[in-house]
């Protein structure tokens, strides 16, 4: 099952018609979980802002998020490097959904209450692949603080 959702993420010659919503949102879940891992501290606190983001974006109940993140977690085990999965996302998913998804991945980064490097640099790269501009992605930060709580530092 995995494997096939592989194929069909990143192989250069799919039409994008064969990418289904659900195939899609497996894609961007499988981007937060790689975001939550870039600073080697995946815990508790990221996975249930995971679920909730995912809960959020699809009217998915905890048990759906909670499945939809662990098939993320093995789909981003696998998966080629970030500019390859974000190219696929980018190409199937209009640019205001790609917006939010950089929304989302802010919370991720912030989900543990701590500014991290690598994480806010990753979000600024995959901001670029995704084709959301600076000011964009700064608006989306602000969004994201203010989900959580939490002051801009």
């Amino acid at each position: 099952m995995f494997r096939n959702l592989l194929s069909r993420l990143f192989t250069d010659r799919l039409d994008p018609s064969h990418l289904s919503g659900q195939d899609a949102e497996v894609a961007v879940a499988s981007l937060l979980v790689r975001l939550a891992r870039s600073d080697d501290h995946y815990g508790e606190v990221e996975q249930h802002r995971i679920d909730h983001v995912l809960a959020r974006r699809r009217g998915l109940d905890a048990a759906e998020a909670a499945e939809r993140r662990a098939a993320a977690e093995m789909i981003e085990a696998e998966a080629p490097d970030t500019v390859r999965f974000t190219r696929t996302i980018k190409e199937r998913v209009e640019l205001q959904d790609r917006q939010e998804i950089i929304t989302a991945m802010w919370e991720i980064a912030y989900a543990d209450g701590r500014r991290d490097a690598e994480e806010e640099s990753l979000v600024r790269l995959v901001a670029g692949l995704l084709g959301v501009n600076d000011r964009d992605s700064a608006l989306a930060r602000q969004r994201a603080l203010d989900e959580l709580g939490l002051s801009d530092k």
